[in-house]
Formats: C-alpha cells, structure tokens, sequence
C-alpha cells in the first residue's frame, strides 16, 4: 500500500509538529530525477511532515525511549571508502555491498549470476518493474520507514525469476562509516520471488573495521514472496557500542509461499527491529527465529506482527535473549487470526536469559484470534543461569567461567546453528562470549 497524503488534505496544525524530525527530513531528502521516484519519495515526505518521533507514551513504543537520538544532530552520509577483507564470507560468493546505503559496485560481487537471477541496485531492472514492488508493503505509514523512503536515492535489488532456485546463499552487506560528525545512512532492500521459486538471503548490518563513531542505521527491507516461492532470510545485526539502529523487513506472502527468518542482533547503543509479515494467500508457512544478546546499558526491542488473514496458515516463532550487566531487552510479538483464517496453526515463544540482578526484559507476546477452528499458543520465560546446572558442570572438571560460557553458547546456538556459512556461525559465537562477559 502506497503513501497517499495531500498537503491540503493536512491541517496546518499537524504539520511540522516535531522540530527535530522535520530537520533530520530536510537533511537526508535530496532531489532525483522526476518520475514515479520522485513521486514515491515525495509522498513519503508529505506523511513525515505531520508525524512525531516516537515517545514511551505510545503503546508500541512504551519501554523504547528514543530519548538519546533525539539529543545527536545527524548529517546524512555520503559514500566513504572502506575495506571489506574482514567482512565478506568466504563461502559466499555471490555479494551485494552497500556503503552508508550507497551501492559500492567494486566491492561487489554479482558476476557469474545464475539464470533468472538479478542483484543489483535500481539499474539492474525497468522502472515499471521495480515501481510495481518498491515501497508498496503494508506500514509505508510508519514513521522510520517514510523517512527512509523520503530520503530514498539507492536500493538494494534481489530479483529471482520464476521456477528459479537459487542454490548459493547471496550476501547483502550494508557497512556504515562514520563521519567527524555523527551520521545517518538509509539502506533499502527490495527482494522479489516470483513464483516456484527459491532463494536464501544474508543481510548483515555492520561498522567499518575499527570504526567506533556515532551513526544511525534506519533501514528498510520489502519481501514478496509469491505463490509456491521460498525464501530463506536471514538478518544480522552487529552495529558499533554506539550506534542507533531502527529496522523495517515488510513481508508479503502469496499462497503456498514459504518464508523463514533468523534475526540475530549482538550491537549497538539503541535497536529496533520491526518484522512485520502480511498473509495474502492461504496455506503460508511462515518460520520466525530471533536472537538478542547485548549487555553494558544496551538497549535492543523486537517488534514482530504476524497477520494471518487466510486459512491454513502455518505460523512458529521462536525469540530468545541474553541480556547482561544494566541491558534491557523488549520483545512484542503479536498474530492477528481474523474469522476468514480458519485452521490456521500459529505459536510463538520468547525466552530470556538474565546474567545480572541489574539486566530487564520487557516481553508481552500476543494472540488477537476471532475465528473459531484454530490452533494457535503462545508463551514466555525469563530465567537465569541455574545453579545446579553449574554444579554439575564443575563436577565433571569445568570451571564456574567455562561453565558459565558453556551454558550460554548452548541456549545460543540453538538460533545461530540456522545461519547459513560456517564463518558468520562461527563469528556470531565468539561476539556471544564477548558480549557475556563485559
């Protein structure tokens, strides 16, 4: 669903209404050429003229104090040069680089793409294809993700053709360099699978190597994946101790599709992931696993909605966090199960561990079901390390840190064993035992 807001449609009295994002509006918008672009980013901008920030007196919003963002003065960032050595996955040959949200094509790797396979940035198709996909998922109305759209200029494209299975993994890498001054970059994900197709996704939000500056991360990913199509994704999150990251993945499902999604978030000062999935056909099956691990007095909420608006649908999700020292952790996932999505099969767990008297979880999953032939549960847990558990471990020769350690790993890998290259597998442990043990 497109953005349509007429400034005249506004009154005066709603526009304008936050200071402080109308500047950081006029600060990342820059003119394109004119066409349905333009148009796009332009509606996109009319909604953000009369929106607001987000405070803790919002519902959805509630233990997310954006407080600290509010406080920096972001300069949109430009293409920086940067290595990629110590990112890439060396099994994984097949990546799409993006710099500050800027296409870097030399560090890019898109030769030898199978047939039906296209990866790119907005050059790589026709206009009256991509406008057709391009910011048309359900919640363009939200905040971040209009001004992400007001300010779009680069897009990262993945586009799999019809009865095309893709069998290697394609790595979309968004690398933020910061500036003297704190910046703001807007990556843009657009993936299509049309039907009886088959891809697996890798998208990794990381800092250059040794960066440790201030930047805002507000990025957006659409996913259509159409009728019999599979898409395998999955997102990681490792942004700098300093960062700010805000992130929108729109998925729509054609009927009989199949989507899985393993997000994975260990950095940065403040995060946001909104997972928002849009049931358009029946029989959907629809795989959600996420995992949290942060300390010090970081602060990391997932936002999933599920909504299963046709009948049997399959649903699992499964969330955890591992929250240390002063860390707070929020997670809201709500299913929506209206009268029509009858047999539908949905359930959802979140489950916390807490490695310090001082960490908090916030955690409030959610069932809205009206129709009446449905098998659907929900549930959370908030625990910490067992006691016995360590005994036991110390009993058999393991020290009270390598047993602690182990024990963590453990609840884990469960998520991280689903990534898809043994190296980032591998990467993500040893973060974990980094984080666990500030």
């Amino acid at each position: 669903m497109s953005i349509e807001v007429s400034p005249s449609s506004i009154p005066n009295t709603l526009l304008d209404r936050d200071a402080y994002l109308t500047d950081l509006l006029s600060r990342v918008t820059a003119s394109v050429k004119d066409g349905w672009l333009q148009d796009l980013r332009n509606n996109a901008a009319k909604w953000v003229h009369h929106s607001v920030i987000p405070t803790t007196r919002e519902e959805e919003w509630r233990f997310t104090d954006l407080s600290a963002l509010k406080q920096v003065e972001f300069n949109l960032a430009g293409f920086a040069e940067t290595s990629v050595e110590s990112l890439v996955l060396p099994e994984v040959s097949q990546r799409l680089v993006f710099v500050n949200g800027i296409y870097a094509p030399t560090l890019s790797s898109v030769t030898d793409l199978p047939a039906g396979l296209v990866a790119g940035n907005l050059d790589v198709l026709p206009d009256e294809i991509v406008s057709k996909y391009l910011g048309q998922s359900e919640g363009t109305r939200e905040v971040f993700t209009a001004l992400n759209t007001a300010g779009l200029n680069d897009v990262a494209v993945v586009w799999v053709s019809k009865n095309v299975v893709v069998e290697n993994p394609i790595h979309l890498l968004f690398i933020s360099v910061s500036g003297e001054t704190p910046t703001i970059a807007q990556p843009r994900c657009l993936v299509v699978a049309e039907s009886n197709s088959q891809v697996t996704l890798i998208e990794e939000y990381l800092p250059s190597p040794q960066d440790e500056g201030v930047y805002f991360t507000n990025s957006v990913t659409e996913i259509w994946v159409n009728e019999n199509a599979q898409v395998n994704h999955n997102r990681i999150v490792m942004e700098g101790d300093a960062a700010f990251h805000i992130g929108k993945t729109a998925v729509t499902q054609g009927r009989y599709s199949r989507y899985s999604c393993n997000a994975i978030t260990v950095g940065g000062k403040l995060s946001r992931h909104n997972l928002e999935i849009l049931q358009a056909g029946e029989q959907t099956e629809t795989t959600l696993n996420g995992l949290t691990v942060i300390s010090d007095r970081q602060l990391a909420d997932t936002h999933s909605a599920i909504a299963l608006n046709h009948p049997h649908g399959v649903s699992k999700q499964l969330h955890k966090c591992i929250i240390g020292d002063r860390a707070h952790g929020v997670f809201n996932g709500k299913i929506f199960v209206p009268k029509p999505a009858q047999l539908t099969d949905a359930s959802q767990l979140n489950r916390n561990l807490l490695l310090s008297p001082k960490a908090r979880v916030d955690t409030k999953p959610q069932l809205e079901i009206t129709a009446d032939n449905v098998k659907c549960a929900h549930g959370a847990t908030v625990s910490q390390l067992e006691d016995d558990e360590i005994f036991y471990l110390q009993s058999r020769g393991i020290n009270e840190n390598d047993a602690r350690k182990l024990l963590v790993n453990a609840f884990a890998a469960e998520i991280i064993n689903l990534i898809p290259a043994t190296s980032l597998r591998e990467k993500l442990l040893k973060t974990v035992v980094t984080l666990t043990n500030k």
